[in-house]
């Protein structure tokens, strides 16, 4: 029998997801090179750095078995939580927030480690939990407090587009653990009559403004309404095939701001058009269709429940991003993953996708470890 080229170790790794990812960072730090004005530094770079040296973590993570992922599930979440309470004794302030821990060599943003968080600590609470009694208080009390509590604490940094996410895998986790659907109507119901208080009296006045910038952008187009007057027009001129690589002038005579963060797709569009847009589209698409075919083949309720909620984390992620800069969702500050520069941004999306690479190896290697 002929031997593979290949070494079994290479052959195993999904490349069916690495290989779009790759190409997806790489397009990204073509956008990040253009808009630093044709140089490789800051963003740019460091940008493939980042994603090199995550890729290697999330190999490493697949290659863990299912009872470390259940053993580290809650000293995970509360050494984030830990984290949340340090963000607001010693965190760094920017932008008028206090969201980032300076490590020395890094700035961590604990908020993003507890989307993935979220999601490990209610798949193991449901997984341990006895089928009967997920449909009563016992399933929903405790999971809703273990939403509750790091989200309060980032509402309070204020960033309330990562609250949302928090609470957005945490529910996609309960409603597929089976949670009676009489539940979230309620929860939906009740949600209508608490926004408009939530409006008057819990959101900051730039967070007001942001909701009725959103309905109506033109009414402060160079106030509140800049960011996505700004993102709106660099899309559309952008057109079919976009003014081409570097020719990007909303972002390079910086009338974009956040052009390589928060709007790095409204870069990418201006200079590479619809055509560009949709190869990022098609590249969330293949990781997503991938990620849920793991969920879908997944060997147990705790793999299943882990599964859906990363690729739920990853799916809010681009939605929220990629309709905020388009104008078809509030500006909340959720970054666009593995285009945006950010390093707890790279690294969260990241421990996702190695979560899913782990779960995967489980399928086909239930005893874990290999």
């Amino acid at each position: 029998m002929s031997r593979s080229i290949v070494p079994a170790t290479v052959a195993r790794q999904p490349w069916q997801v690495i290989l779009p990812l790759t190409a997806l960072v790489l397009f990204g730090s073509a956008v990040l090179y253009s808009a630093a004005g044709g140089h490789l530094q800051p963003w740019a770079l460091t940008h493939v750095i980042r994603f090199v040296l995550f890729l290697a973590m999330a190999v490493v993570m697949s290659r863990f078995s299912r009872e470390l992922f259940k053993l580290g599930s809650y000293p995970i979440y509360f050494a984030v939580l830990i984290l949340l309470v340090l963000v607001e004794m010693l965190g760094a302030i920017g932008g008028g927030s206090q969201r980032w821990l300076n490590l020395g060599f890094m700035t961590l943003q604990p908020s993003e480690l507890m989307k993935p968080a979220i999601v490990l600590v209610l798949a193991r609470f449901f997984d341990a939990l006895p089928a009967p009694m997920t449909s009563s208080w016992r399933g929903l009390v405790p999971a809703g407090g273990l939403i509750a509590v790091p989200a309060a604490f980032v509402i309070i940094q204020p960033d309330l587009g990562t609250a949302l996410a928090i609470c957005f895998g945490g529910f996609v986790v309960m409603f597929l653990a089976g949670l009676p659907l009489r539940w979230f109507v309620a929860g939906g119901l009740a949600g209508m009559i608490i926004a408009p208080l939530a409006y008057f009296f819990g959101l900051h006045d730039y967070q007001r403004k942001r909701v009725l910038i959103f309905m109506d952008p033109e009414s402060d187009p160079l106030g509140s309404g800049y960011h996505i007057t700004q993102s709106k027009i660099a899309i559309g001129s952008g057109g079919i095939f976009g003014k081409g690589f570097g020719n990007g002038s909303q972002s390079h005579l910086e009338y974009l701001p956040e052009a390589h963060t928060d709007f790095v797709f409204a870069t990418m569009a201006e200079e590479w058009g619809l055509v560009g847009g949709l190869f990022v589209l098609l590249v969330f698409f293949l990781v997503l269709r991938w990620g849920l075919g793991v969920a879908r083949k997944a060997p147990d309720r705790f793999s299943q429940l882990l599964a859906a909620g990363m690729v739920a984390t990853i799916f809010f992620y681009a939605m929220i991003n990629t309709m905020m800069v388009m104008g078809l969702a509030p500006v909340v500050g959720i970054p666009l993953p593995f285009m945006s520069h950010g390093g707890s941004s790279m690294m969260t999306n990241m421990i996702c996708v190695g979560t899913l690479m782990a779960i995967d190896r489980w399928r086909v290697r239930p005893s874990g470890l290999s």
